[in-house]
Formats: structure tokens, C-alpha cells, sequence
């Protein structure tokens, strides 16, 4: 064999062994080092400080409350006699949010008293449902799970979460009743669940009205229904949100899966739109809450009667 054969013969080993080498090596690489996506009911932890943890919602929402804050402060700053620039933009849509809030109260001293809250809680959640929705999920961790790598987002929507929604609704319906107790009294606000007004009717009237024997009653029980409709107000304002946000998260997530770039756009701006409307019917259902709080339903009634009482006499 001359040593050009030799050398030639040494060259094709070399190359086959690189190859089988580069081989063994892509063989030998974890299947874990690719990652997958998931759309999950519970917000994702990102980070732990002691025994209090940090979800990717509920830094949304911290995000959304310094974005409040920083437009707050500028505004303010910015205020002046004769409006300018941005003050004169959030001086017509503030305008136009209390005619629709007078609609809903018909007392602009009610609106007055309401709005700065009822329209904070409509900013809050229009921020998060659109915060959420953003193309910014190539900002996230990489964590290692039973079943793999999985990718952790670092925003979500703090109303895609049942934690986000519930404490805002517990707040509105509390506030609600704290307005009530600050408008019409404690006494009256209670009574309105625990009728005891009613109660203390069948020893009061019983000779006049022998019917409030039945009357009494019945009236006593609507006002613990009514007790139990706080909680159903509570249910449905958190649920209603959270499940309307989230699917549409889902939504965003699957179109995006089938074809990223042109599939998703569409549904992206129906999104936008549904993020507007959630975020009107909560602040409204919070208006009306409060509304209804602040009426006196002993003086309609009473009010009520004395008229009946005046047109019997009269004919």
C-alpha cells in the first residue's frame, strides 16, 4: 500500500469517527432542554421573598398601579385654569364619564361622591385586560418541572386570575355598604339584611293591621336574601371578569399556536374591544351598587303610603 493510500484511508477514519462522535453527542442531549407553553387556571410564581410569593399577575398589577400613579402625578402637575394638552383630554373624558355615571345615580351629589372610585376601578381593570393581551411573551423564566422545562411568562393579566378579581370585588361591595352606612345610617343599613324593623311592626301595629302577622315575616326573610344576594354580587362581578379575560388569553395563546403572525390579529383586536366592555360592566355594576346603597327604601315606603293613605281619604 503506498502512503498516499495510507494517508487517504486515515482521513475517511478521522471524518467517521467526528461524525459518529457529533452523533453521539446530539443522542446525548436532554430532550428537556426544549421548553413548552402553558395556559394554567392559577397565576405562575415568579419569584419568592421569604414565605410571601410573587406571581407574574399580580406584578402586572403592580405595574398597572405605578403606570396610575406616574399619569396621576403628571396630570396634576400639569393642571391648570385654561386647559392644555393633556389636561384638556382627561378633562373631556372625565366630563363625559360623570353624565354617564349621573345616568345611572340620577343625583349628581351620588356621582360625585362615587365617581372617584367607580372610575379608578375602570382604569385599574381596562390596564390589566390590555397589559395582559400585549406581545411580550418572549419576557419570561425558563423553570424545570416534573414533566420538563416549562416557560413562565413575567406578565399576565391581574384579571386573568381569580386572586386579581375577587379581592376587587369584595372591595366593591363592602365599599358599597360602607357608602350606604355613610349616606343613610348603620341603622338603616342593617336593616336592610336583618330586618328587625319589620319584626318589631307585628307588636307595634298588630291591632291597626292584623296582616302584619304575615306582612312581618316575609319581610324579614327578603332581607336575608338580601343578605345572601351580597354574596352572589361577589361571585359574579369576580367570576364574570376572570373568565371573560382569561378565555380570551386562551384564545390569544391557541390562534398563535396554529399560525403566530397574521391568525392571532383579528382576535387581538376583538380583545382590545372585550377588555373595554368587561372593564365598563364592572365599573357600572360598582356604580350601581353604590347607588342603591345610598337610597332609603323605609322613606319611599313611607312616602309611598301617606300618598295611598291621602287618596283613600280623599275619595
Amino acid at each position: 500500500m503506498s502512503i498516499e493510500n495510507t494517508v487517504k484511508v486515515i482521513d475517511k477514519t478521522t471524518e467517521h469517527n467526528i461524525l459518529t462522535a457529533d452523533i453521539m453527542t446530539v443522542e446525548k442531549t436532554p430532550a428537556t432542554e426544549a421548553y413548552t407553553t402553558e395556559s394554567t387556571l392559577f397565576a405562575e410564581p415568579i419569584a419568592h421573598f421569604g414565605s410571601f410569593t410573587v406571581t407574574n399577575s399580580l406584578f402586572t398589577s403592580w405595574i398597572v398601579v405605578f403606570i396610575i400613579i406616574v399619569i396621576s402625578v403628571i396630570v396634576k402637575l400639569k393642571v391648570k385654569k385654561v386647559p392644555k394638552g393633556i389636561q384638556n383630554i382627561f378633562e373631556i373624558v372625565i366630563e363625559g364619564a360623570e353624565g354617564l355615571c349621573d345616568q345611572v345615580t340620577n343625583d349628581r351629589a351620588i356621582t360625585n361622591k362615587a365617581f372617584p372610585i367607580v372610575f379608578a376601578i375602570f382604569i385599574f381593570v381596562l390596564l390589566n385586560n390590555w397589559i395582559g393581551i400585549l406581545p411580550l411573551g418572549g419576557f419570561g423564566l425558563v423553570e424545570t418541572l416534573e414533566h420538563g422545562k416549562v416557560f413562565i411568562p413575567l406578565i399576565r393579566s391581574g384579571t386573568a386570575d381569580i386572586n386579581g378579581t375577587l379581592p376587587l370585588a369584595i372591595m366593591s361591595v363592602i365599599g358599597a355598604n360602607i357608602f350606604g352606612i355613610i349616606s343613610i345610617g348603620l341603622w338603616k343599613s342593617i336593616n336592610k339584611y336583618v330586618n328587625l324593623k319589620a319584626l318589631g311592626s307585628i307588636f307595634t301595629k298588630i291591632r291597626k293591621d292584623p296582616m302584619i302577622l304575615m306582612t312581618a315575616p316575609i319581610m324579614f326573610a327578603v332581607g336575608i336574601l338580601e343578605l345572601v344576594g351580597e354574596f352572589a354580587k361577589v361571585a359574579s362581578l369576580s367570576f364574570r371578569l376572570f373568565g371573560n379575560v382569561f378565555a380570551g388569553e386562551v384564545l390569544l395563546a391557541s390562534m398563535g399556536a396554529i399560525m403566530i403572525y397574521i391568525l392571532p390579529t383579528p382576535f387581538l383586536l376583538l380583545e382590545v374591544l372585550v377588555g373595554v366592555i368587561q372593564a365598563f360592566i364592572f365599573a357600572i355594576l360598582t356604580l350601581v351598587y353604590y347607588t342603591i346603597s345610598s337610597m332609603d327604601h323605609d322613606e319611599d315606603h313611607d312616602e309611598k303610603h301617606s300618598k295611598e293613605v291621602e287618596l283613600s281619604g280623599a275619595h
